[in-house]
């Protein structure tokens, strides 16, 4: 029991309570409690006695300043809210227990999922990661996809460098994300004095340690968490949720990614998903592979969040439990909850993206990629500040890859199958088909697609069985298979000069297209 000073009862009271703690048995409680009760005897017990005259009590009154008593409300506030965040920690884990299965079995499956969670997290990490006072107060997060998996630990080894490597700010208040991707071959002048080296060898050199502080100190903002995937745990995720909706831009053909995907709006497995994610020399034709693919790891991203933002508790936990064994973190399974729970309702709309500006330079046999440090440090202002890192969304044209986003629903927008880029291909629309007004129906969807150089009339007969799309150069290529996609038939391949056309794109109307 806890005694008041000044309080004749309570006095008494503790007197008296060595006595009880004898006749309990407890010599060395007893001991401790005769103590207690000595000082407590020699302390003043009235509070008229106790009371320091008025010369002393602003003696002591004046050796505070503003300041420290300002700093002591602060220190006092500060308790206040790391209890709130362990009591709201500590509610979150109950009720995952009851979601599971009440009972000593959930608790032990709850903790063996956080063993697996934190597995690697040593003190160098721990110690560099910032806090925060409450779950609903922004934090900085770095996310890193490794190269690893069981199958390429048993011939590469173990030491694996980051294959991709985002920063992301989160913001449960506003239910706002904002996605950077950093370049995995950003040139770094020294890092950690290891000389010149790609940003991802971070991983390589130092581990989570040695990213997280480089990563840190490249953006300018405090990191509170840490979570590394590999390839095993990314489709486990995957899978768990039932699979991802997302808009693959072109078809994807890379055995070094691991094989083929159609284009268009599909569900992808786990597998699936992380072709769309590793695949770069799909965009060989079209521009820097390394920027399409990590546009493509934004949207999955963005994809996976809102899925697992939307399931319920049960979903929840069984996802966090495919991927504990593959993912390495500081958050707990509660800390992960009490995240998910603060930004329920999220939508694409809400996601933000981009690349960190830079150029890619070819030196002495390396690819290197150089920040833009100006349009960095602007990138990053507006990131810190709750605003999308881009004043306006990009849409490539050529392919159709969301490349940035800035909460103009690019993300949501794609899903609708119908690229709404403003594309400067000529197209040429024959009616091979004989029907009546089949040309003006396919023109209106090549319209919607933003496509404006149309030039419509009858092709040389009306004997076409199946409707052939003929792109004249490679880079027209994806214009061709997207229409082909927002058409539903359409065969297409390159010109071999077959068919006599000026345009970018020839579009023949068989019988298998119906408008």
């Amino acid at each position: 029991m806890a005694y008041k000073k000044g309080n004749p009862r309570h006095a008494k009271a503790a007197a008296a309570e060595p006595e009880k703690a004898v006749q309990s048995g407890n010599p060395r409680r007893a001991s401790k409690e005769r103590r207690r009760a000595s000082a407590r005897a020699e302390a003043p017990v009235s509070s008229a006695e106790s009371a320091p005259d008025t010369e002393d009590a602003q003696t002591t009154a004046d050796r505070f300043s503003a300041r420290t008593r300002r700093e002591a409300l602060a220190f006092a506030e500060l308790r206040k809210k790391r209890k709130r965040k362990r009591i709201l920690l500590g509610v979150l884990s109950g009720v995952l227990v009851l979601a599971l299965g009440a009972g000593a079995f959930a608790f032990a499956f709850i903790s063996n999922i956080d063993r697996n969670l934190r597995s690697g997290v040593d003190d160098n990490l721990l110690a560099l990661l910032a806090t925060t006072d409450t779950p609903e107060d922004p934090f900085y997060a770095l996310l890193l996809g490794i190269d690893g998996s069981l199958e390429r630990e048993e011939t590469m080894g173990a030491n694996f460098r980051s294959d991709s490597m985002i920063l992301a700010r989160i913001d449960p208040r506003s239910n706002q994300v904002a996605l950077v991707s950093i370049p995995r071959d950003l040139q770094m002048d020294d890092l950690d004095g290891h000389g010149q080296q790609k940003i991802n060898a971070a991983h390589a050199f130092g581990g989570p340690a040695l990213t997280v502080k480089t990563v840190s100190e490249l953006a300018g903002v405090p990191i509170s968490h840490y979570a590394e995937i590999n390839f095993d745990g990314f489709q486990s995720a995957v899978d768990a949720l039932g699979g991802v909706e997302v808009d693959v831009p072109i078809q994807i053909d890379d055995p070094e990614a691991g094989g083929h995907l159609d284009a268009g709006t599909q569900t992808l497995s786990g597998s699936q998903a992380l072709i769309l994610c590793r695949s770069r020399h799909s965009y060989d034709d079209y521009g820097s592979g390394d920027d399409y693919r990590a546009a493509n790891q934004r949207m999955v991203i963005s994809a996976i969040a809102q899925k697992l933002l939307a399931s319920d508790p049960v979903t929840l936990s069984n996802t966090i439990s495919a991927m504990s064994e593959y993912v390495l973190t500081d958050m707990s399974v509660a800390e992960i909850v009490a995240i998910a729970q603060s930004m329920a309702g999220m939508t694409a709309d809400d996601i933000y993206s981009a690349k960190a500006p830079s150029t890619s330079e070819y030196t002495d046999g390396i690819w290197w990629d150089i920040l833009d440090e100006k349009e960095w440090k602007a990138m990053m202002k507006r990131v810190d500040a709750g605003q999308p890192p881009v004043e306006e969304e990009v849409i490539d044209p050529l392919t159709g890859t969301i490349m940035s986003t800035a909460g103009q629903g690019a993300y949501s927008n794609s899903l609708n199958s119908v690229h709404a880029a403003n594309r400067s291909a000529s197209i040429g629309l024959r009616n091979g088909n004989g029907s009546d007004g089949i040309c003006a129906a396919a023109e209106d969807i090549l319209e919607e697609m933003g496509y404006s150089k149309i030039n419509a009339r009858n092709a040389d007969n009306f004997d076409y069985d199946k409707t052939v799309i003929v792109y004249k150069t490679t880079s027209d290529k994806a214009d061709a298979e997207l229409i082909a996609q927002a058409l539903g038939v359409g065969e297409v391949m390159p010109d071999r000069d077959v068919y006599l056309f000026d345009e970018d794109v020839l579009i023949v109307l068989g019988s298998d297209y119906h408008g």
